[in-house]
């Protein structure tokens, strides 16, 4: 396993840390019950099965 040689600096520590930004949720459009509503891709399938409940929102 690598190990630093040297301590990281706060300022290079927080800026490397700042890289990871988490992405919002691509939505697909569905049609259920005659209705076009938007969920994400891995819910589709439930969506259209009627296994999620959409009026929740």
């Amino acid at each position: 396993m690598a190990v630093p040689k040297r301590r990281m600096s706060r300022a290079n520590t927080r800026s490397r840390r700042a890289q990871w930004k988490a992405e919002a949720t691509g939505l697909v459009g569905v049609n259920v019950a005659g209705q076009q509503r938007k969920v994400p891709r891995r819910l589709l399938k439930a969506a259209r099965l009627g296994l999620v409940d959409l009026d929740k929102r």
